[in-house]
């Protein structure tokens, strides 16, 4: 049974975790504030891009080859999956979902006899991918020590995805990222980013207006599809971002809790102890009396 001081000593111990969790999940708290706008504020500008991508699409000249990065290179061969996890851990199972997401597609593209290649963005996907598939790490881009993120970020990885694809480095790119819908809710999703796959019409929706475009659409779509595939990447860094928060402060929130009821536990362990401690000192007093 351990003793009255290494009681006390863990009870201290725990108590100064229990403060450190809870400043973690009060930072967590703030910064997810500006992390969630950022990422509700990017969403209507990203939904709005891909409907323009699909009504210049609809506008080509069929049977026309159209922009590479639309068309595709004609093969389904190579895949590149681009894993976004974050730099630090102490938020629950956010990386993990997402990285477990991404061995599941990697498993079933192998079984499909397909070739896949990893491009990671953050050092927790990294360093759980690499002790598998390290083989497989074609690119990382590390963003240790940013405080925030910006579209400058996106257009840096955007920028490494289209040179490799004009190399032929591979065919279809998926990028990995944790959407972000509440603190206790983050879901892994996979979104195709080259080629470009614009949203399909529903055959119920009201007819468009037509548009007549200068230049046509061919060349617009070859100065709107970089663009899309940064606005990809980012609006997934900023969900990212805004989903990392939200598990750290979930995480933090539950630590803080069984930090508070390991205290409890251990408190009743310590008074027990003494009040056994202190029987045992009044029977030998009361023992040593009666022997006088």
């Amino acid at each position: 049974m351990p003793s009255l001081k290494d009681l006390k000593d863990r009870i201290t111990s725990v108590r100064s975790t229990q403060k450190i969790t809870k400043a973690m999940q009060m930072v967590a708290a703030a910064k997810l504030r500006r992390a969630e706008e950022a990422a509700t504020a990017a969403r209507p500008y990203a939904q709005r891009i891909e409907t323009v991508l699909g009504n210049l699409a609809a506008g080509l000249t069929p049977g026309a080859p159209g922009p590479k990065l639309l068309t595709g290179t004609g093969k389904d061969q190579v895949h590149l999956l681009v894993v976004a996890t974050a730099d630090r851990g102490l938020c629950g199972g956010f990386n993990s979902s997402i990285v477990r997401l991404a061995r599941e597609r990697i498993v079933s593209l192998q079984g499909q006899g397909k070739t896949v290649r990893l491009f990671t963005i953050g050092k927790k996907g990294r360093d759980q991918l690499k002790r598998l598939y390290g083989d497989l790490i074609l690119e990382h881009y590390d963003t240790e020590g940013t405080k925030t993120v910006g579209f400058e970020q996106a257009k840096d990885v955007a920028d490494r995805l289209l040179a490799l694809y004009e190399e032929g480095a591979f065919d279809v790119a998926t990028i990995f990222y944790g959407r972000f819908q509440s603190v206790i809710a983050q879901v892994p999703t996979a979104s195709q980013v080259i080629p470009a796959k614009p949203p399909a019409r529903p055959q119920d929706a009201a007819p468009v207006a037509p548009y007549e475009y200068e230049p046509d659409e061919e060349a617009i779509l070859t100065t709107l599809l970089p663009r899309y595939v940064a606005v990809q990447v980012f609006r997934a860094l900023l969900e990212n971002a805004a989903s990392e928060q939200g598990a750290r402060m979930s995480a933090m929130d539950n630590a803080t809790r069984n930090a508070g009821e390991m205290i409890d536990t251990l408190n009743l362990q310590y008074n027990r102890a003494r009040q056994a401690q202190i029987t045992t000192e009044l029977v030998e007093i009361i023992a040593g009396a009666e022997s006088v």
